[in-house]
């Protein structure tokens, strides 16, 4: 995600120009895409450590490779191999939630893992923020995030050495498992979910920091002040289970899929001003945690004995969503503008929302795949 949050200081040292960006975007959710892929395989043969380890390998030789760039190629490079890293190392906790936690309290520490992601965003703001008061090139940001991965490798490797192995499985990934119609919703929402997240957290920060920012403020600073509110708003994924206990499924998909348009639509009609700016990105963080923990507690509800495996296949829908969303935006938004982008963009959750009906929102398991 820390891609979207230096794109203005990129264009300027790269020169790019918005559909490279939406490019390079894309070819960082390829690698987020591969990850998924790989990280299922080593989960089946060697259990769900090697997988995480070797994420947070990636993450920190990519974000090595960001930091030392010297060209469009090299930064390209280190944003594949960084967004493999949460290919890698997301999915495989599935396996040991569903093993060693307790039926009832899975959708919450599921909820817990995928919500994650806030703290690190809110992190990866101040770090932002710091080097824009300090007047520091944005290098030393991403040598501070490469560090850290790091650190996380280590506490990583600590933790999970303890864990035990699943039990004997198939190495050959069950897809025809996932063959069915109750599973259809599910990586529909996963697809719009990747597209529309992708595009904002692609194009919002610059698109706040080319109207000027926000009253009171240095303009690069803008994008720091985005991930922030991203962030800290995006902590209430936390409470995603607690939602749906409350409202059910169905209702919180389609409140999450209009605060995603609301989101969109705000950074196209009033980005120069502090309340667009607050409520467009903490919309944006509560859409991008809440439905990351759905997706994590509906697939392991629909797939329970493919815990890890159904997840994974979601998050695959989502990372299509991922390639598919920055690479057709950069397009429109230099064929068109950038408004117009923004605007395309919030007409997916929009139809989405109204084409979801109660019953597509199962959460009994699926038992026998489609014919």
């Amino acid at each position: 995600m820390g891609f979207g949050l230096f794109v203005p200081e990129f264009k300027s040292t790269f020169a790019l120009s918005s559909s490279t960006v939406g490019f390079i975007a894309s070819l960082g959710f390829c690698g987020f895409f591969i990850g998924l892929l790989v990280a299922q395989s080593l989960l089946n043969r060697m259990g769900p450590k090697m997988p995480v380890l070797t994420g947070l390998f990636a993450a920190m030789v990519g974000m090595s490779i960001i930091a030392l760039a010297q060209n469009a190629a090299m930064l390209a490079l280190g944003v594949i191999l960084a967004a493999s890293s949460a290919g890698f190392a997301w999915t495989p906790f599935n396996d040991p939630v569903h093993r060693k936690i307790r039926d009832w309290d899975r959708p919450t520490a599921l909820s817990l893992i995928s919500t994650g992601t806030g703290v690190g965003v809110i992190a990866a703001g101040f770090a932002a923020l710091a080097l824009v008061f300090a007047d520091l090139s944005w290098r030393y940001c991403w040598t501070f995030f490469a560090l850290a991965g790091f650190a996380v490798l280590i506490l990583n490797w600590s933790v999970l050495r303890q864990i035990d192995r699943p039990p004997a499985r198939e190495t050959t990934m069950p897809w025809r498992a996932l063959r069915h119609v109750m599973a259809i919703p599910l990586f529909a929402i996963a697809f719009v979910y990747g597209a529309t997240s992708a595009i904002y957290i692609s194009f919002a920060p610059d698109a706040f920091w080319a109207h000027g920012g926000v009253p009171g403020t240095p303009t690069a600073a803008t994008p720091a002040f985005v991930f922030l509110c991203y962030g800290v708003f995006g902590l209430t994924g936390l409470l995603a289970g607690h939602v749906k206990q409350a409202i059910g499924l169905p209702c919180i998909l389609r409140l999450l899929m209009l605060t995603s348009a609301v989101s969109l639509v705000l950074v196209a009609v009033i980005p120069a001003s502090w309340p667009a700016l607050i409520v467009s990105a903490g919309l944006q963080g509560i859409h991008v945690m809440m439905t990351s923990a759905v997706l994590a507690f509906w697939s392991e509800r629909l797939f329970p004995q493919l815990p890890s495996f159904s997840f994974t296949a979601a998050l695959l829908a989502t990372a299509a969503g991922s390639i598919l969303g920055p690479a057709a935006a950069g397009i429109i938004s230099d064929t068109f503008s950038p408004d117009a982008m923004f605007i395309a963009a919030a007409a997916l959750p929009v139809i989405t929302a109204l084409i979801l009906r109660n019953r597509h929102a199962h959460e009994r398991a699926a038992t026998s795949p489609a014919p």
